[in-house]
């Protein structure tokens, strides 16, 4: 086994277990990348679009899943700027935490809460005793069908194994850039070589270990055909025209957008929109 896919099963072997059966209503979502308000807050656009978005889901009894990048913290040395500008997200956030409905997925850009003791001087305050996970599993009650819940780093060496190289780069080198225009080629939401190298590896495992696999880190989302190796993608919060997320519903999967409709009297509203599914998900379990 090559050292991608034996990083990947190290976290599958250790991750909690949240059990779930075909009643259940679960939505994931990653790459938020909450920032500090500023023009580098790719977050900040979308944030009215995702303040409704989790309004719909808190109101309908969804569990909440993080599965990685929800903060800024490569580019954003202090989170209290985060939390101070974006303190009416992370309040519903904490609604759902209170009815033992939110998870949270460490990714690259928000390694740091690797850390307890930042959790517990950052995040405690609103999530008390909360937990970051680098993985998560799914595990049906009835079938015992498992879904491993990752942000995806695990399969990009320089994003994962050299993340602190890849946050000095991001923080010294390139954000100080992209104000003249010069994107990052490090980033693999803006590469899409480097896009199609991680599906290829994270499908890889799916086909070797036989378990369906969601992930984030990429921004494109993946909805495979029923008989494909199972690996999903959430895509992202950053889209410039929305966000789009991944939600489990009643024994079913699929791939959502929310965005900013116009009507034609004038008016705008924020509506989700089907982009792929919805499958039973037990199309995808029984492919093995």
């Amino acid at each position: 086994m090559n050292t991608t896919l034996k990083r990947i099963s190290k976290v599958f072997e250790s991750a909690e277990q949240i059990s779930f059966d075909d009643s259940s209503n679960i939505v994931l979502m990653s790459d938020c990348h909450r920032g500090d308000g500023s023009p580098g807050d790719s977050f900040y656009k979308n944030k009215n679009i995702y303040i409704a978005a989790l309004n719909h889901y808190y109101k309908r009894n969804y569990t909440y899943i993080e599965i990685g990048d929800g903060d800024e913290l490569w580019e954003n040395g202090n989170f209290s700027d985060i939390l101070r500008t974006h303190k009416d997200v992370f309040l519903l956030l904490s609604k759902f935490y209170n009815n033992n409905r939110l998870y949270f997925i460490f990714g690259n850009h928000d390694m740091i809460k690797k850390d307890k003791k930042f959790v517990k001087n950052n995040l405690f305050p609103l999530f008390k005793n909360v937990k970051i996970h680098e993985g998560l599993i799914l595990k049906h009650k009835e079938t015992h069908d498992k879904i491993l819940l990752i942000h995806g780093h695990q399969a990009d060496y320089l994003n994962g194994e050299l993340w602190k190289l890849s946050k000095f780069l991001v923080r010294h080198v390139w954000r100080p850039l992209e104000s003249f225009g010069v994107s990052d080629p490090t980033s693999t939401s803006s590469n899409f070589g480097k896009k199609e190298v991680l599906k290829k590896k994270l499908t890889e495992w799916v086909a070797k270990e036989k378990y369906m696999l969601i992930a984030g880190h990429t921004h494109k989302p993946v909805f495979p055909v029923v008989g494909e190796p199972p690996y999903f993608n959430d895509g992202s919060c950053v889209y410039p025209e929305g966000i789009t997320a991944i939600e489990i519903k009643q024994g079913e999967i699929m791939l959502v957008k929310w965005c900013v409709k116009t009507h034609e009297n004038g008016t705008l509203s924020i509506g989700k929109e089907i982009m792929a599914g919805p499958k039973k998900l037990k199309y995808y379990f029984n492919i093995y």
